[in-house]
């Protein structure tokens, strides 16, 4: 499984913006897409993830709910996160993963595939 991460960027405070991670190759063997987000200094967190074939996404408590809305379009093989009312301390690096097998819930360890991360930048 090959995923591509887009969308990132420099925005101020209130904005939004939409993170694209697209799968390809052997996606019938991927369970689910999770975005996580990694802060300079920080360990990686978990943000959103999201089965393929059904099930209501899951999100990290509190920092992102309400705010974050993580959706799939199965046809495309994309997994979109949009973020909105972006706070400074949303600025990170985010990833999208893939697990190796089934339910992988929020710790990176279990998830097998990465594609490589896009910036996103909030300035007050």
């Amino acid at each position: 499984v090959q995923l591509q991460a887009s969308g990132g960027g420099e925005v101020q405070t209130g904005d939004s913006l939409r993170l694209s991670c697209t799968a390809s190759g052997r996606t019938s063997s991927s369970y689910a897409v999770g975005w996580f987000r990694q802060a300079p200094g920080k360990e990686r967190e978990f943000v959103a993830a999201i089965t393929w074939k059904g099930g209501a996404p899951y999100y990290a408590n509190d920092s992102v709910k309400g705010r974050f809305t993580i959706s799939r379009d199965n046809a495309k093989s994309t997994v979109y996160l949009q973020m909105n009312s972006l706070k400074p301390e949303d600025t990170a690096v985010y990833y999208c993963a893939a697990p190796g097998g089934g339910f992988a819930g929020t710790d990176p360890h279990g998830y097998s595939y990465w594609g490589r991360g896009t910036l996103v930048t909030v300035s007050s």
